[in-house]
């Protein structure tokens, strides 16, 4: 007898040495519940509730150093206070046979004085401040201050920053790391030519661009290996002012270096979400980029299960990536398989520092449903 095929969502995947048992991976979504930038024990209920036996979660993003911060409550990955606190949020993930990465995250001017070290200015590729001010949950009235261009000999110590937190990382027990260089951060203002006015080797040519990205991929797969890397990407976007003139040669420039470096994963956002807060229509696609890169493609942006099954039959993503929805439901992999309705999400909630509220008191599935 003959077995059906398990729906594309549901089906397994081998990405590098990890044999995943479904498609549906666990978004980074940044929750602000780390206080003082140290991860609590309340995430270790909230990442275990959204664990399921072969099932990929990427944390949220973590803060590689005092300079890179954000925004408040962040966790990090810095300092040994840092990595020890993760450790049982790791273990928790591990007991229900879920595959964890740990995201790592440099805001670069998406910041403000008050979280960089004695107030001094956030740094960036550029002195060029951002114009349009909006915070992380797309109200207005942020307040992102001046930031101070980076020499070059400082690259170098950003470079050496991510490369010291993927090693903590591995030592906090995560399976890889995902670099972020997406959503207007440092590495993506650096890629992006409106943002980037620099006339040294960092800035002005594509490659120059893309140099400094690229030199962080390096030095973090030559650290715990390139089968353990992935970087989240979003050449389409103009999150946090961040806008690039040619996104479509940037998108295939940064897939081809990616082969040349062997990392296990590129995460794309999809074009559709251009601008933060809202879905646009757009002529622009990911299927060039994906059929460029040679590793595990990884797709995200207002996927729900409809859209997400058919980005997999089609062969347009190997993994799609869910945020609100599986935020909501923590349980989404389950839910999704027996067509269940779905939790609604509060948006309230989505970045209090409230250690229950909107983060692990979202209802499961009855067992028999």
């Amino acid at each position: 007898m003959e077995r059906t095929p398990a729906p594309p969502l549901h089906s397994p995947h081998k990405m590098g040495n990890f044999h995943l048992s479904h498609r549906m991976v666990l978004a980074p979504l940044s929750r602000m519940r780390s206080y003082d930038s140290v991860a609590q024990p309340h995430a270790i209920l909230y990442y275990s509730q959204r664990s399921s036996a072969g099932g990929l979660l990427i944390g949220e993003a973590s803060v590689i150093s005092d300079t890179a911060q954000g925004g408040p409550n962040s966790p990090g990955i810095w300092t040994r206070e840092q990595v020890e606190a993760w450790r049982p949020i790791v273990n928790a993930v591990h007991e229900k046979g879920g595959i964890f990465f740990c995201q790592l995250w440099h805001a670069g001017r998406v910041s403000n004085y008050a979280y960089q070290p004695n107030g001094q200015p956030p740094v960036s590729c550029t002195d060029k401040r951002i114009t349009v001010q909006h915070h992380i949950d797309g109200s207005g009235g942020a307040d992102f201050s001046p930031p101070r261009r980076l020499s070059p000999h400082e690259i170098s110590l950003v470079v050496n920053d991510f490369r010291v937190a993927a090693k903590n990382a591995m030592e906090a027990g995560f399976d890889g790391v995902e670099i972020h260089g997406a959503n207007g951060y440092l590495l993506d203002q650096f890629m992006k030519d409106k943002v980037n006015d620099r006339t040294d080797e960092y800035g002005g040519s594509q490659e120059n661009r893309c140099r400094f990205p690229l030199e962080v991929i390096k030095a973090v797969a030559d650290e715990i290996g390139a089968d353990k890397v992935g970087i989240r990407l979003s050449p389409f976007a103009d999150y946090n002012d961040c806008v690039d003139s040619d996104p479509e040669s940037l998108a295939l420039h940064m897939a081809e270096s990616l082969n040349q470096l062997g990392i296990l994963y590129c995460h794309a956002i999809e074009p559709r979400m251009a601008t933060q807060f809202e879905e646009s229509e757009t002529r622009f696609s990911l299927l060039p980029m994906r059929k460029a890169f040679k590793g595990t493609f990884i797709v995200a942006g207002g996927y729900d299960r409809k859209r997400g099954g058919e980005a997999v039959a089609s062969g347009g993503a190997d993994l799609v990536a869910f945020g609100r929805l599986f935020l909501a439901n923590p349980d989404l992999p389950r839910r999704f398989g027996v067509g269940a309705v779905l939790n609604k999400y509060d948006r309230s909630t989505f970045y209090s520092s409230d250690p229950v509220l909107g983060y692990t008191d979202y209802p499961f599935l009855e067992p028999d449903i």
